[in-house]
């Protein structure tokens, strides 16, 4: 529909609304999806038109069009489902949530599974989530808060949520424009028309008279008639102009504590049983309920931002972000001290320690290699050449390059998030993929021809807890890949040059990417199809790369002009303008620098054949270390996770690892670790490449190795990233080292005792009234909580919240644990019997696999508890014998299998109360 015929519409609305034809006017905005009238859907709600409110809605997005149209819909169902349990209407319920909330079952089955559960309890507010839910009005007012944000946060709402501001009766007027036109163009115009129709154009008869002049004062035919002239519109009227956001609130697209900002956070909380008593508590407390494995939804102000005003780039703007606390440090934090020097045998183009063994160095290198490093015992754990796992699978454009040219090398090597996967991003079209288990073994998992020409980055994120694997490269692109099977789940297009790195991050549950391009284009993408959300320039306009602080709050960027001018900043997220530019860099970089973050507190960059330091808070170079010399004019460089190592790069082909005065302890420790079976070198002797590795055994390939330069030394090409020239002429051209297939027979090697106390966490969980001893202790399936069974039979459940410091509410010695029970104090206690103290008896424990039921024994019977109210359901089995060992069947809960004292084994189904099977 053209833009005129839209506008048409709307003032259709006007006129039908001004003529008080209500039902019609909300019809034509269904009908055709131009203006979503709130009020009108308000009203809906208060007054519980459950179908009415759905069918308003579908004029404007489907349940399955996006993750905010599912929450939408998702919360009205569910309110409908709880009003029909509180008239104890059971039969209502179990058609709601068979009709309408099964559909959610697919997204998430364990949620669905708890909200079936309400069915079995006498009131729903029996669940802790429901315990505040008060009558049917509040929790229609408190939901409608929910729902607002949710809609203003949809894309699909975006322009539809605002009447267009034009003049009252503007159809009347335009009406009037036309007739007034009309009669000017009449040959013989009366004084005093006669308008009978708006059906044909309007002509004056002729007349026997002189002719008037014309009327001009007339007030159906004036040049242009007053809108006070017809009916003025009434205070029903819903079109009255919307006034637009002020910039604060339209730029504060990822603020989260903001209180200026109307929705900083909207849609944050997935779908769950409960929803927060004001806005303030929602605003303040975006989480999913304890206990309930909500669905995690795409969360994020997309409105906002769109609408995300670019500012200029400015040294110092007012943050309306988090406020930090200036740092306290000492320069012993900072590791400076050379404590060993591995010898990689090429140059290195990547770096990435391993986010739990903080000594595991992963390394690539402009020969296609990776290799990991212990580095506290200087020991090569693992060593791949690159080559093509199956080049039958592999694109024509990729086959046809590595025929012409196989010389290949690694843009970025990184860890997954849990350390059990890695990524290589190579410099011809390939990301691979490796599994790692401690031991040090590596094994292929994924091979994707990822793009055309270079992948010049690769990272890994959790938009919808689904492990991803995203990259950038030379066609401009930005994919995201799923970890597990390789199939690709998203395509950003925007850039107009090649994508230089990517950022994947996320704020109160907003999962977004950070792109920069080569052109110095910064751009943000969500996970869907509706493009850029950003678009602003990195300083010096070229190559820069972006980090978070380790706490996710703070972002950073580092670039080098194509001058060799290098530029480290702090971005102000909320405004997408620079809030500090750190100071310290020489005025022409020999190379792109480098930069990296560690502990909230630091920054580290590669200049001047050095390592200089920064304090977050403080623009001022805050220390430069040379690391005893050797290194070329702008380092690569990597901390661990705990900032008490890092990597830095030589120009003789190796790596340095400075340390702090934890970090010297710690590769001490690991110095004179014990070793299992024979390793090849660690200083692999420097020789001609073999290429004929680079396509497998189909490859017979006699071709000179180019120079394969440095990923950071690089000038702005025509086509491709991997034409750019070298800025840094201190290093020399590598060659690719021959290993020994030793090293390709990598040992397991064994994991060092814990002989110190630094390599320790220790955390108390919380109890009041200590009443004996824990005899049994297990996780809950999801990992979220930690349930104990206590010599005095009573059992005690501890569960992660969500909180800034644990978004995701998994179980950590970081954060501490809450003691939970229901809301009315109920405790699940063990029958004990009468024959042995509870504290003499066997005790056992299981969980069923969805976490909804304990089965326990203490003793005496079994007993079977529901983990939501902690009510026993049933109990079974009296001794003598007593129960030694309890498990339920992984696909049935109502099947149990008991181990007894005297050696039996006993099936027994819940469900007939009856023991199916013995075993003796």
């Amino acid at each position: 529909m053209s833009s005129l015929s839209r506008e048409l519409v709307f003032l259709i609305l006007q006129f039908l609304d001004e003529e008080k034809f209500k039902e019609t006017v909300h019809k034509l905005e269904q009908e055709s999806g131009f203006f979503f009238n709130m009020k009108h859907f308000e009203d809906q709600v208060q007054a519980g038109e459950w179908d009415e409110v759905e069918r308003y809605l579908c004029g404007f997005t489907k349940v399955e069009d996006n993750r905010y149209s599912m929450k939408i819909f998702f919360e009205i169902r569910k309110q409908k489902y709880l009003e029909a349990l509180d008239r104890q209407d059971r039969a209502k319920a179990v058609e709601i949530l068979v009709k309408d909330l099964k559909v959610f079952a697919s997204f998430n089955e364990e949620l669905f599974k708890e909200i079936t559960q309400l069915l079995t309890l006498e009131n729903f507010r029996q669940n802790e989530q429901l315990s505040k839910y008060g009558d049917t009005k509040s929790a229609r007012g408190i939901m409608l808060i929910e729902l607002k944000k949710l809609i203003e946060a949809n894309p699909l709402f975006r322009d539809k949520l605002t009447f267009p501001a034009f003049k009252a009766s503007r159809l009347r007027t335009l009406i009037n424009q036309s007739l007034n036109w009309q009669h000017q163009l009449c040959k013989n115009p009366r004084s005093n028309p006669d308008i009978k129709t708006l059906f044909t154009d309007h002509a004056c008869t002729p007349t026997n008279g002189a002719r008037p002049p014309p009327p001009t004062n007339n007030p159906l035919v004036g040049p242009i008639p007053k809108a006070g002239a017809f009916p003025p519109i009434g205070a029903h009227n819903p079109f009255q102009p919307v006034v637009s956001p002020s910039p604060g609130a339209i730029a504060g697209w990822m603020s989260s504590t903001n209180p200026s900002l109307p929705h900083a956070a909207v849609a944050a909380g997935p779908p769950s049983l409960v929803q927060p008593s004001t806005a303030a508590a929602f605003l303040k407390h975006q989480r999913t309920p304890t206990g309930v494995a909500g669905m995690d939804y795409q969360s994020g102000d997309s409105e906002h931002l769109m609408k995300r005003i670019r500012t200029g780039q400015s040294d110092e703007v007012s943050f309306s972000g988090v406020a930090h606390a200036p740092n306290v440090y000492s320069q012993d934090d900072l590791p400076k001290s050379v404590v060993r020097t591995i010898t990689q045998g090429s140059n290195v183009m990547s770096m990435d320690f391993h986010p739990q063994q903080q000594t595991v160095l992963l390394v690539g290198t402009n020969v296609g290699d990776i290799s990991l490093w212990e580095v506290g015992s200087r020991e090569r754990l693992a060593h791949k050449t690159f080559k093509v796992w199956d080049i039958s699978t592999c694109s024509m454009p990729l086959q046809t390059a590595l025929l012409k040219d196989a010389t290949i090398s690694v843009n970025r090597c990184v860890w997954g998030p849990d350390g059990l996967i890695l990524g290589v991003a190579f410099s011809k079209h390939i990301v691979q993929i490796y599994t790692y288990n401690p031991n040090g073994e590596l094994r292929q998992h994924l091979e994707i021809d990822a793009h055309i020409g270079g992948v010049n980055d690769v990272a890994f994120a959790h938009p919808n807890k689904q492990l991803c694997i995203v990259t950038c490269g030379d066609d401009k692109t930005i994919k995201v890949w799923d970890a597990q099977t390789g199939r690709r789940l998203y395509t950003f297009e925007g850039h107009e040059a090649p994508v230089y790195s990517v950022c994947p991050h996320y704020k109160e549950n907003i999962q977004f990417i950070f792109s920069t391009a080569i052109d110095g284009k910064i751009k943000a993408w969500l996970y869907d199809c509706l493009g850029s959300r950003v678009d602003y320039d990195a300083p010096g306009h070229w190559c820069t790369m972006m980090a978070y602080s380790a706490d996710g709050t703070r972002l950073f960027s580092c670039g080098t002009s194509k001058d060799g001018e290098s530029h480290l900043v702090e971005w102000n997220e909320s405004e997408g303008a620079i809030k500090r530019t750190y100071l310290g860099f020489r005025k022409r970089s020999l190379g792109v620098v480098q930069f990296d973050t560690t502990r909230n507190r630091f920054l580290a960059a590669g200049d001047e054949f050095q390592i200089k330091f920064w304090d977050m808070d403080n623009t001022n170079i805050l220390t430069a270390v040379e690391a005893e010399g050797g290194l070329p004019a702008s380092p690569r460089l990597r901390f661990n996770k705990e900032g008490s190592l890092l990597a830095v790069t030589t120009s003789d082909n190796g790596i340095k690892i400075l340390a702090n005065n934890d970090g010297l302890r710690l590769t001490r420790l690991l110095e004179s670790r014990p070793m299992e079976g024979h390793r090849g070198p660690s200083e692999p002797i420097n020789s001609k490449p073999l290429i004929v590795n680079a396509l497998g055994p189909a490859a017979n390939v006699s071709a000179a190795m180019s120079p394969s330069l440095e990923r950071s030394d690089r000038i702005q090409p025509a086509v491709s990233i991997n034409n750019l020239a070298t800025m840094d002429s201190s290093r020399l051209v590598d060659v690719k080292p021959k290993i020994s297939d030793d090293l390709e027979k990598i040992k397991s090697w064994k994991i060092p005792d814990i002989v110190d106390q630094s390599q320790l966490k220790a955390l108390r969980l919380p109890d009041p009234v200590t009443t004996g001893k824990v005899v049994r202790l297990i996780y809950t399936n999801s990992g979220l909580a930690l349930l104990a069974l206590i010599s005095n039979a009573v059992h005690k459940l501890w569960k992660w919240q969500r909180s800034e410091r644990n978004p995701l509410g998994k179980s950590t010695a970081y954060v501490v644990p809450q003691l939970w029970q229901p809301a009315n104090g109920t405790l699940m206690t063990n029958d004990t019997g009468d024959n042995n103290p509870p504290e003499e008896s066997a005790a056992c424990i299981a969980l069923s696999k969805n976490d909804s039921y304990v089965m326990s024994a203490s003793g005496g019977k079994v007993s079977l508890f529901n983990m939501m109210t902690f009510k026993v359901m049933t109990t079974f089995m009296s001794p003598p014998p007593a129960a030694t060992f309890l498990a339920f069947h992984p696909q049935d809960n109502n099947i149990i299998a008991i181990g007894m004292e005297d050696s039996t084994i006993q099936i027994y189904n819940v469900r007939v109360d009856e023991v199916k099977h013995c075993f003796c």
